[in-house]
């Protein structure tokens, strides 16, 4: 299986440089996953596809103000850092990985100043892959030092400065620590969230940091042997008893974007029945999933269009046929849809 196989023209014009002004006003196209037969409409219909039973998946990590300007106090060179992940493990203290550019200027031990001052880091070590851990030291508050210092950390492909940083975030946003909003999310409004939960649908939340590696390319010729990033998830009690119920009770488990799916995927486990089941957990996953996957929990998923040779479009193509995949992005093209983070979304059911 080739990276090529999963290549798709795409008009510049069509990426989303900026949110609409109402979340849910965003365009759906549905998708067959078994037939690959695709209707047209507006995200508000969701409600319409989901049924008394089933159960929506939702992650709540919150977005942070990643990237952090500063300069090297004893030259004044400019410097960049974009924070990946907390690295609970180094102790007390705020320790991250980062990208750091230029790289060249850090060395460990090397300091930089970011708000005159207000907060500092310290390069601690250099990591094979060219990363850096950085200690970051600060009067106050790490987080209020970063939300005032930092800016969201939008994608390569967005151009556009963002006029409201709540925007790259989901209304259900709840705990900190992602470098990239999971955007399948940013469609809902709480009115619509509780219209699909007026109709008899369970709503379970999980918890994946999403990392910088999401907009990493595939470099690799084969598909296999391309190498995942690392993301931390948490499943609670809650949401893993949710979805083992509505799993046992015939409904149909919806994961909201890429990142819920590989997070319920990542825990599932069989039971001495012979069924997949999820357990409360947390941890580190590198879960990649493409053609040929066979998947434990997840029935349908709500996405949005993913860039070409990707691992997120790989991903939706072994949840509904690569062939029926790429028809159903060459008729988004053709249709003029918004593609990516700020764009309009997919729904891929088991029946139209």
């Amino acid at each position: 299986m080739k990276t090529s196989d999963f290549y798709y023209d795409l008009p510049q014009e069509l990426i989303a440089q900026d949110p609409l002004a109402d979340r849910s006003s965003s365009r759906l196209l549905v998708l067959d996953k078994y037939t690959g037969d695709i209707k047209h409409g507006h995200f508000t219909d969701i409600t319409g596809y989901l049924n008394e039973g089933d159960c929506l998946v939702l992650n709540n990590t919150k977005v942070i103000p990643a990237r952090l300007l500063g300069i090297k106090p004893d030259t004044g060179a400019a410097i960049e850092v974009f924070l990946l992940k907390r690295l609970e493990s180094e102790g007390k203290g705020n320790v991250w990985e980062t990208l750091v550019r230029p790289g060249k200027k850090l060395k460990e031990g090397a300091r930089v100043s970011f708000g005159d001052g207000l907060l500092t880091g310290e390069i601690t070590k250099r990591l094979p892959d060219g990363n850096r851990i950085v200690r970051f030291d600060c009067d106050g508050i790490f987080e209020e030092v970063l939300d005032k210092l930092g800016e969201m950390p939008l994608p390569p492909y967005i151009t556009h400065k963002l006029a409201d940083k709540n925007r790259y975030q989901t209304v259900y946003a709840r705990y900190e620590g992602s470098a990239a909003a999971p955007t399948a999310g940013l469609h809902f409004t709480d009115e619509l969230l509780k219209n699909i939960e007026d109709k008899g649908v369970k709503i379970a939340y999980v918890t994946l940091h999403v990392g910088l590696g999401t907009f990493r390319p595939v470099k690799t010729e084969e598909v296999t042997e391309h190498k995942m990033h690392s993301e931390w998830y948490r499943i609670d009690k809650e949401a893993a008893d949710i979805i083992n119920g509505t799993k046992e009770s015939g409904g149909r488990v919806i994961c909201v974007g890429t990142t819920s799916c590989r997070t319920i995927e990542s825990a599932a486990y069989m039971d001495d029945d012979g069924r997949y089941k999820l357990k409360p957990c947390e941890g580190d996953t590198e879960i990649f999933i493409y053609p040929g996957y066979e998947f434990k929990l997840l029935d349908c998923l709500i996405t949005n269009f993913h860039l070409p040779e990707s691992t997120l479009i790989m991903l939706v193509s072994a949840l509904a046929g690569r062939e029926h995949v790429l028809d159903a992005y060459k008729e988004a093209v053709r249709e003029r849809y918004r593609f990516f983070s700020f764009g309009d979304a997919m729904f891929i059911t088991d029946k139209l």
